[in-house]
């Protein structure tokens, strides 16, 4: 997982070069750019990867390391509205987000305090949304949108001792003011999504609070013990949210009232991890060249993905200015490479993914950059087989390097399909490899999904597809999931034809408590 401080764009992003020099913090889950001192960024990357630690303990997780290139990004920005400027639409109540990319997941938050005590509404952010990617990375099921936040707050509300222990699933007191004063949401509607739906409305209410108060009452209240793991067992075999819930829980009303009892106790449990249980790992830190420092603002705009044409140029300008002062430094012709792509330059991005190289030839960003100009160049090539072999050339190189990215494994197949050849059986093999490091970019899994079901592999599709299907999420993806599973079952002799999807990333928003 990567963190990296982000500045405004422009004006702001020159005025930022005169700021706290760049830093970056390596680890095995995280890699943090951050203007900061090397003792903060240290602390920091530390206690999160005690983080890490202490959920892979508590949820039994054995997930391996990740590869370099798959550990998640996080830009800390400097307040709350220019994560909602980052976000772009809908971002009215949004404190931080997720976004899962095969090889470049990516997660946006307000400054964060790394000091030790309980954490800050900025560190609860970030704990919030890492939580949301190892959930998805040690489960293939998607959970309920009120487990799903539940938890990802359960975490969240984490302190962390000057020893290196840690406290997992405290209250989460920052959710208090939303519980007592926001607009009611009841245990029924978290469990039932189509009575919430019915019930929601524009104005702020407490489905987080809630959310998180459910998750917290069902794991600690000895009376409860084991309903949670027979809830996620029943939603596993088939069973809708609702039907799981009733059987699991039982009356909602019940429910609904011991809620309220528990909130009114005036002691709630918590974990509490010794240094031992969550070990750190170590920790390298490293000053970035001034070429690079300067390109980083531009770097994680271009990250998040921009908009619209025009955004794009005017990234692209930004990016050329930077590049004519520092002609040389790899990491800022890498940048200017991903700049000029997502201009609509080919030619211009692949020459300038050929300098990064020849400056140093363990750019991956570089090698990635390149591989998407030719194959997007291959699409209109007289000579389509020799225009896509040349397409994965970079993906090639790039997997020699760092044997685990998943990207390489992706365009390897897409290489073929694209070009409308049937994908040798390496490729498949290559694409479910890819899933399986990346198992929370879902756009991976729909397409994986739809390359099995064309083979003929029609349960393996299915149970490829079906977190895609049911994420509370996945918006149009999600119901093309569905689609696709609902055939499944009413068509033995459908193998996909005429099914199409671009694949894309869904986000998940971490949603503040209101102000006042």
């Amino acid at each position: 997982m990567a963190l990296a401080a982000v500045v405004l764009v422009g004006a702001n992003a020159r005025a930022a070069r005169a700021e706290a020099p760049w830093l970056e913090a390596s680890s095995e889950h995280f890699v943090i750019y951050a203007q900061d001192s090397q003792r903060d960024i240290t602390r920091f990357s530390q206690q999160l990867e005690r983080y890490h630690s202490g959920m892979a303990l508590l949820l039994s997780s054995t997930a391996p390391v990740p590869s370099p290139s798959n550990r998640v990004t996080v830009y800390v920005v400097r307040s709350e509205s220019k994560v909602r400027e980052l976000y772009g639409e809908g971002s009215k109540y949004v404190g931080g987000f997720y976004v899962p990319r095969a090889g470049g997941s990516l997660a946006i938050v307000p400054a964060v305090t790394s000091a030790n005590g309980v954490a800050n509404w900025s560190m609860v952010v970030l704990l919030h949304e890492y939580a949301h990617h190892f959930l998805i990375s040690s489960n293939p099921m998607a959970m309920p949108r009120w487990a799903s936040e539940g938890a990802a707050e359960f975490f969240a509300s984490s302190k962390f001792e000057a020893d290196g222990g840690i406290w997992l699933g405290r209250p989460a007191q920052h959710r208090a003011g939303e519980l007592y004063f926001a607009k009611d949401v009841e245990a029924a509607d978290l469990l039932d999504p189509a009575a919430y739906e019915s019930r929601k409305n524009k104005s702020y209410d407490a489905f987080y609070g809630k959310s998180w108060l459910l998750y917290h009452y069902l794991t600690f209240d000895p009376a409860r013990k084991g309903q949670l793991t027979r809830y996620f067992e029943l939603l596993r075999a088939g069973k809708g949210q609702r039907e799981a819930a009733s059987q699991a829980f039982g009356d909602f009303d019940v429910l609904e009232k011991d809620l309220g009892k528990y909130l009114k106790k005036s002691r709630m449990a918590a974990v509490r991890l010794t240094p031992d249980m969550v070990p750190a790992g170590a920790v390298t830190v490293r000053a970035l060249a001034a070429g690079e420092s300067a390109i980083m603002p531009v770097r994680i705009r271009s990250r998040r993905g921009v908009s619209s044409p025009e955004e794009a140029s005017a990234l692209l300008a930004e990016a050329r200015e930077i590049a004519a002062r520092y002609p040389d430094d790899p990491a800022v012709l890498s940048a200017l490479a991903e700049c000029e792509f997502d201009a609509g330059n080919d030619a211009e991005a692949i020459a300038a993914a050929d300098r990064a190289i020849a400056a140093d030839r363990t750019q991956v960003d570089a090698y990635v950059q390149k591989g998407y100009a030719l194959m997007r160049r291959a699409a209109q090539a007289p000579d389509a087989a020799a225009a896509y072999k040349a397409a994965r050339a970079p993906f090639i190189a790039l997997n020699r390097i760092e044997n685990d990215h998943p990207l390489p494994l992706v365009y390897f197949y897409r290489s073929y399909a694209e070009q409308g050849v049937e994908p040798p059986p390496l490729a498949l093999d290559g694409l479910i490899r890819a899933s399986q490091l990346a198992p929370f970019d879902h756009g991976l899994r729909m397409n994986l999904g739809q390359a099995l079901l064309r083979a003929g592999r029609r349960e393996d599709a299915r149970t490829i597809l079906l977190p895609v299907a049911y994420n509370p999420h996945g918006g149009g993806g999600a119901e093309h999931a569905r689609r696709i599973v609902e055939r499944i079952a009413s068509d033995p002799a459908w193998k996909g034809e005429g099914d199409t999807f671009e694949g894309a990333a869904e986000e998940e928003a971490a949603t503040p408590p209101p102000a006042g």
